[in-house]
């Protein structure tokens, strides 16, 4: 069954896995074939065995597949989550799979560090120039006093590059420099010099495009093989892809290329828990064999390389911005859909939503740390 092809909701079967989950949603404000926006109306009888079987995975591919719909899937993933279902969102043996996977495998190893970037990122430059602003920035806003995505991605740059006190004739170093956009930023409006790295053959193509004329050089390779000095390091939104098993190299990385009076600015979404784990349709779908990183991780990973001069949590920010996003993709889907299919648009939608309601919990935060050698003197960091 297919979005196109189902014509309402179907019956609710009188079937033990219905039961539950309606007990699972019980006092959740989320109903079943309800009318309120949040309700999730069901066009397919074995959805509910379906999600007790593959908890987040089921939920992500039976939406994808046209077996129920949401209005506001933002809202439903909000009241969920505060709920206190995101416990119950993955099956043990899920769960379990990527812990031993990531115990014995490094899964953002050298060799496997471009997969991502083909499966996500090298999608479809078309599709993220009318899902994003026009700095091509995909990551959060800093909505502090934005009052469009654009102000808002604007801010984000600024904000970066003021923590990190540019100057010009710097030599920065980007590390997961996207589709340019900080990189344009910085060397446009600070005078620096710009080192831009991806693992995405289309966002280098794009960034190259966007930087010409500019002291900007885009290159595809990994952090790990980078050498040299740069004044003034950032990286992001990429460090989710780092793993877990690759932090102390990450650091050391960073250590090796910053000299003594040098900064370094890492943004990145971070998990309130410590737990190694992923979900599995976002891994599956949307970003393989990412992990996000806790302030745990981060803290202990970092300590013996670097000083953490400051750390700023605006995670609330990213759902406004994925909103924004999403409200893009909604009105220029048009402009693209014979290049994609359905299920495409519907795994795009659930994406942006399902994780504005989990920024909209709190479930997830969003940082930015500003890092130094231990520079002498004190560091006031901008808001």
């Amino acid at each position: 069954m297919t979005s196109d092809s189902r014509l309402g909701p179907v019956a609710l079967p009188d079937t033990r896995a219905r039961h539950v989950v309606e007990k699972l949603l019980d006092g959740s404000g989320v109903s079943l074939n309800g009318d309120a926006p949040q309700d999730i109306r069901v066009y397919h009888p074995d959805f509910f065995a379906r999600i007790l079987h593959q908890g987040t995975l089921g939920l992500g591919e039976s939406y994808m597949d046209g077996w129920w719909d949401c209005d506001r899937i933002d809202r439903m993933a909000n009241l969920m989550l505060r709920h206190g279902l995101g416990a119950h969102s993955q099956p043990p043996s899920e769960r379990l799979m990527y812990r031993l996977q990531s115990g014995f495998f490094n899964l953002q190893s050298r060799a496997r560090a471009y997969i991502v970037g083909e499966a996500h990122y090298d999608l479809g430059n078309d599709l993220f120039r009318r899902m994003l602003d026009e700095t091509m920035c995909y990551s959060c806003g800093y909505w502090k006093d934005a009052g469009s995505l654009h102000e808002a991605q604007k801010a984000k740059l600024e904000l970066a590059c003021r923590k990190l006190d540019l100057k010009p004739g710097m030599h920065v170093l980007d590390i997961g420099c996207g589709w340019g956009s900080l990189a344009e930023h910085a060397a446009r409006h600070h005078g620096v010099n710009v080192t831009g790295i991806t693992i995405s053959r289309e966002q280098a193509e794009l960034a190259r495009e966007r930087c010409k004329g500019l002291p900007v050089e885009i290159l595809l390779e990994d952090y790990r093989d980078l050498e040299g000095r740069f004044d003034r390091i950032v990286s992001i939104g990429m460090f989710e892809h780092v793993g877990h098993r690759n932090y102390e190299t990450y650091f050391e990385t960073v250590r090796r290329l910053l000299p003594p009076e040098g900064l370094f600015l890492l943004h990145t979404i971070g998990s309130n828990n410590s737990d190694i784990s992923i979900d599995p349709w976002i891994n599956r779908y949307i970003f393989p064999n990412g992990v996000l990183p806790s302030v745990m991780h981060i803290a202990k990973a970092s300590e013996k390389h670097l000083l953490m001069e400051d750390w700023q949590n605006f995670g609330a920010d990213y759902d406004r911005t994925l909103m924004a996003w999403l409200a893009n993709f909604d009105a220029h889907w048009h402009e693209i859909a014979d290049r994609y299919n359905e299920r495409t648009r519907r795994m795009f939608r659930y994406y942006l939503s399902m994780c504005a309601g989990a920024f909209r919990a709190r479930n997830l935060q969003l940082w930015q740390v500003v890092y130094s050698l231990g520079r002498p003197g004190r560091y006031d960091a901008p808001r």
